[in-house]
């Protein structure tokens, strides 16, 4: 089976002007990648990383400088029109609803654009709007519209022709917790039903978390990092956790072989302990702990994703790294 999307080498540079000279910029620099159908990945990377001119490029919106990329088997700008119909897009400041016009007139009109037959257009707004919980302001202004209730109006826009590809950047930007985890099943949900491929951009490290199997990590335009976040965590270095709840005040397990002491808390009744999954595991802790002090109770922590991601790039420019799964 082809590639949702591939990209080989792709780059993107633009000369900006600054005064009376000229200056080139790299926004994407020989990007590599092959996402196959079905999968759900995470495309993160600071502001200026490159994030938001690889996705204009995926789409056809920009030409690449250098390089080749297809999206749905088809080039994006030779093919743009061919691609709409494939791929859908959400962009966390930008609306592709009419603003003056109920929310329903939004759906009926994209179903047009899209060719979509009647029956095909009234059951998959029906089913859009009830997984949503669209009902109660399908009669209403999209100006009207809350930012949780436009952002799932929105994404059932990009969902209304079934698309193979979906293309969310920053799609939970300013929602509340319980908006935002409804938009999640409701995306998992969507993955499972339909085997829908899902790209997403984000600062919201809980969605990468919950949504997506693969990262890509962007630096400076380059690919940094191509895996899973268990891979992730172990190419940065970050260390897991194991906090222990101890049945009596106890010195700081400081000698615990493979281990790095935290902190102590409540006299060392609760202390915690950092270790690197690479060297040893959190048994192995747990047990040199129990042989020291007795213990109630433990738990084991994982790194916390977006620390991780700030190692990757306090390592400065590196080569990618990739997780133990060939791609």
């Amino acid at each position: 089976m082809s590639a949702i999307i591939e990209t080989v080498g792709l780059s993107r540079r633009f000369t900006v002007r600054e005064g009376l000279r000229r200056r080139v910029l790299t926004a994407v620099d020989g990007l590599s990648v092959r996402i196959e159908p079905g999968e759900a990945v995470g495309y993160i990377g600071a502001n200026g990383a490159g994030k938001s001119t690889t996705i204009k490029m995926l789409t056809g919106i920009l030409v690449p400088t250098g390089g080749t990329v297809t999206t749905c088997g088809l080039r994006p700008v030779a093919d743009r029109r061919r691609i709409a119909r494939q791929v859908g897009v959400v962009f966390g400041q930008r609306s592709q609803l009419w603003w003056d016009l109920p929310l329903r007139e939004s759906f009926r009109i994209l179903a047009a654009i899209h060719a979509l037959p009647g029956d095909v257009e009234r059951a998959r707004t029906a089913e859009l709007v009830e997984r949503l919980d669209m009902t109660e302001f399908l009669a209403v202004p999209v100006r009207q519209l809350s930012l949780g209730q436009r952002m799932r109006a929105e994404i059932a826009a990009a969902l209304l022709h079934a698309p193979r590809l979906i293309i969310l950047d920053e799609p939970t930007i300013g929602l509340d917790v319980l908006s935002k985890q409804r938009l999640r099943e409701f995306l998992v949900d969507q993955r499972r039903a339909h085997g829908t491929t899902l790209l997403l951009t984000t600062h919201d490290m809980g969605d990468v978390e919950r949504l997506c199997d693969r990262v890509l990590v962007i630096d400076h335009g380059r690919l940094a990092y191509d895996g899973d976040l268990t891979g992730l965590a172990r190419a940065s270095g970050a260390e897991r956790v194991l906090a222990v709840v101890l049945a009596e005040p106890t010195t700081d397990l400081t000698d615990v072989p493979g281990a790095r002491h935290l902190v102590s808390q409540a006299r060392g009744l609760r202390q915690r302990l950092a270790f690197d999954a690479e060297i040893t595991t959190a048994a192995q802790v747990f047990a040199a702990v129990a042989q020291r002090a007795e213990v109630l109770d433990f738990t084991v922590e994982e790194p916390d994703i977006e620390d991780v991601v700030r190692r990757v790039y306090a390592r400065g420019s590196v080569p990618v790294v990739r997780s133990s799964t060939d791609r």
